[in-house]
């Protein structure tokens, strides 16, 4: 069991190493590929195909086997990987994230599932634990990794650096790991699949290219942008007859899962805002090293883990969520309007103070409210409603990266690119951002203070054909 604790655990810290390690490397890339207008199309794909991949896989799992659809995803990961350390152009890049990123979608689905295949029902939370930790520590390393890689060696390495660990995870698997045993028939919403992606691809690429590669009142961008609505509306339309569809409409009918999905959007795209421009602004503005660059962004990363867990052990304690999210909403709001005043002379340690108070209200938001909505859904549920709300932190981070990102363009323009230009640009990043966090306070105040249930094996007890899933990495 250990063994297979030590490759689920290396396959899914690929998978979070790689949602971050690039946001320290970007400026550099796009120094050496050019695009610099596409810059954010570097996540942005990575976390679009994760999205449009996590779904499925844990239904593929079932039905063809865990162990199979895993070492899969390990091998396209890794192909990826290749080929993005290998690109010579951004265009080859992006195609090589997309890759990536579905093969990403299997590694953080699929190793959560493996290790509740294996693992006792009453130790299973004490795995998950020592998970989770993993998945953090990864996640904020992923900046610091990254600059140390592009000031050593070169941007590359990012990717490089997964081939031996990807390697190892699979042996460890291939070898240890059971194979699954009865197959469960499922009906894969592959329609919805489509529809979900095709819509959320054309809001990127409206919010990426307008203003900058296509005028705003251009017939390109007007048909990207009905095409949006018309591809949403369909999305709804298919998941309400879909068999199985991949977003469950009928969750959002409860007022708790409603508000806790609408939280996770909002920190969703306000971590990644962090992420990406904080790191970007001590660049271009301050001109850190990468390395100095990750070392700034740790700050939010701790301060989100630090969050979650002071958040988490009080929860435990007192049984009461619902004051989480909304102090947390209210830091997130002061954590971005305070980087809102960054300037040309803003020290380093600032910066990083800043982002610390960002982080601290994005961990008590994140978990708080995931819980929330798992002690809300049905036990027959619980699985469901719990990727449900992942699958819209997800959403927040894949449409607010590409939006924020042509606000940056727009302030760019006019102002040039140097120092003088960014350190006006990114602040109005942040200011943007300020009314997402406020929105986050409105969606928190209307979240339901419901008591937390007694226990769960009494919940599986009465219902044995539930199945439970367990609760997964509360900070990215």
């Amino acid at each position: 069991m250990l063994l297979v604790f030590v490759g689920v655990q290396l396959a899914q810290t690929m998978g979070a190493l790689d949602g971050t390690i690039v946001a320290t490397a970007l400026p550099t890339i796009t120094d050496d590929l050019g695009g610099f207008s596409r810059i954010t199309w570097v996540i942005t794909t990575y976390a679009l195909a994760g999205v449009a991949s996590m779904p499925l896989y844990g239904k593929l799992g079932d039905l063809y086997g865990r162990r199979r659809m895993l070492l899969g995803a390990i091998a396209l990961f890794l192909g990826a990987s290749l080929v993005c350390g290998a690109a010579q152009t951004l265009d080859q890049l992006l195609v090589a994230r997309f890759l990536q990123g579905l093969g990403a979608g299997g590694l953080g689905t699929l190793s959560m599932a493996v290790l509740a295949d294996v693992v006792p029902p009453r130790q299973l939370g004490r795995w998950m634990g020592y998970q989770g930790v993993g998945f953090a520590v990864s996640s904020v390393a992923g900046p610091l990794v990254g600059g140390l890689f592009v000031d050593h060696l070169s941007w590359r390495w990012a990717f490089f650096v997964n081939l031996p660990v990807g390697a190892v995870a699979a042996a460890i698997l291939a070898v240890c790991l059971p194979r699954s045993g009865a197959r469960i028939e499922h009906a894969l919403d592959w329609a919805g699949s489509a529809l979900l992606v095709a819509s959320l691809s054309c809001l990127v690429l409206v919010a990426t290219l307008g203003g900058e590669t296509w005028a705003w009142t251009s017939p390109q961008l007007l048909g990207l942008a009905a095409a949006v609505p018309l591809l949403g509306w369909a999305f709804v339309r298919r998941e309400l007859t879909a068999p199985e569809p991949v977003l469950p409409l009928r969750l959002l009918r409860d007022r708790v899962i409603r508000a806790s999905i609408g939280v996770n959007v909002t920190s969703g795209i306000l971590i990644w805002c962090g992420i990406f421009f904080v790191p970007l602004f001590v660049q271009e503005v301050r001109g850190a090293t990468p390395t100095q660059a990750g070392f700034t962004l740790m700050p939010l990363m701790f301060g989100a883990a630090i969050g979650t867990l002071a958040a988490g052990r009080s929860v435990e304690r007192t049984g009461r969520i619902r004051s989480w999210p909304i102090v947390g909403s209210v830091l997130m709001a002061a954590g971005v309007g305070l980087l809102a005043t960054l300037g040309l002379g803003s020290a380093v340690v600032v910066v990083a103070l800043w982002a610390l108070v960002l982080g601290v209200g994005i961990g008590f938001v994140m978990q708080p409210s995931l819980l929330a909505a798992q002690n809300a859904a049905p036990v027959a549920d619980l699985g469901t409603a719990t990727s449900t709300v992942l699958l819209f932190r997800s959403l927040g981070s894949t449409v607010g990266i590409p939006v924020f990102g042509g606000i940056l363009n727009a302030g760019l323009v006019g102002h040039g690119k140097d120092a003088a230009a960014f350190a006006h640009a990114v602040p109005l990043v942040f200011l943007a951002a300020v009314p997402v966090a406020v929105l986050s306070i409105a969606v928190a105040l209307r979240l339901p203070d419901r008591p937390l249930r007694e226990g769960l094996q009494a919940d599986l007890a009465e219902d044995p054909d539930a199945h439970p899933i367990p609760i997964v990495d509360p900070v990215v």
